[in-house]
């Protein structure tokens, strides 16, 4: 930066020097010493700072999934619900205006959906498409009965990584 911003400042104005740091796969979890300071000025200067950095895997975890939708009965399985999500994406292309559909940044698509009572997970139902089946079957062994209009239903849905593992929740009550 050609004028360095003070302590305080309210607003700070990025250029294009400011780039992504170099930290690969195998580097998430190590701590790195850094040596942060103007790039005019060499390293040993001593406007330079020492700094420890631990990567963090966060940038790999999938984004909560979108818009989860009022679940509909099935027409061929009368009482089996349908629950219906859109997904998100961390792949670049994913702010593209012009697709209908965000890309998968995975190499195949999974998705978990936990049934709860509370905290208490109830059923996990596990999807490979935007959609999950919540059966007449498991409606009737995780309540007694069929949901029913008055009824209310709290999910909780995952986007699985194979790189992350779970990616961010998605948590939501729907009513009949």
């Amino acid at each position: 930066m050609a004028n360095p911003a003070l302590a305080g400042a309210r607003v700070v104005m990025l250029d294009t020097a400011v780039s992504v740091l170099p930290v690969a796969q195998a580097d998430i979890g190590l701590a790195w010493n850094w040596r942060i300071g103007p790039a005019s000025r060499p390293v040993s200067d001593a406007s330079y700072r020492a700094a420890t950095f631990t990567a963090a895997r966060i940038g790999l975890r999938q984004l909560s999934i979108s818009q989860i939708a009022q679940p509909w009965q099935s027409a061929c399985s009368p009482g089996d619900l349908t629950i219906r999500w859109i997904r998100r994406s961390r792949a670049l292309v994913a702010d593209s205006w012009e697709a209908a559909e965000v890309p998968l940044s995975e190499e195949s698509e999974t998705y978990t959906v936990e049934i709860l009572d509370g905290v208490t997970i109830k059923r996990t139902l596990t999807a490979s498409t935007t959609s999950a089946l919540y059966t007449a079957a498991h409606q009737i062994a995780n309540w007694g009965t069929l949901l029913s209009p008055g009824n209310t239903l709290a999910i909780r849905i995952f986007h699985l990584s194979q790189t992350y593992g779970r990616g961010a929740a998605q948590t939501t009550i729907l009513t009949f």
